[in-house]
């Protein structure tokens, strides 16, 4: 998989370790005030918070089990 394309150029070529505790504006598309707004609502400073973030978690839960859903 290749991830660049997620990533702000400076990132491109760090290790995965690094990008997870990099803040979030290094995801393609995420500014700064993205980044702010992330930690004022749900305390998301890293990419390794949004990963781990429990409102992420159940969301993808949820959108995962609705594909098998009837």
């Amino acid at each position: 998989m290749n991830i660049n394309k997620a990533l702000d150029k400076a990132y491109e070529s760090k290790t995965l370790k690094e990008i997870l505790d990099a803040p979030v504006e290094v995801l393609e598309g995420l500014s700064e005030a993205n980044g702010k707004a992330l930690f004022d609502a749900l305390g998301v400073k890293t990419v390794r918070d949004l990963a781990t973030n429990k409102f992420v978690l159940w969301a993808q839960g949820i959108a995962n089990l609705a594909v098998a859903e009837q």
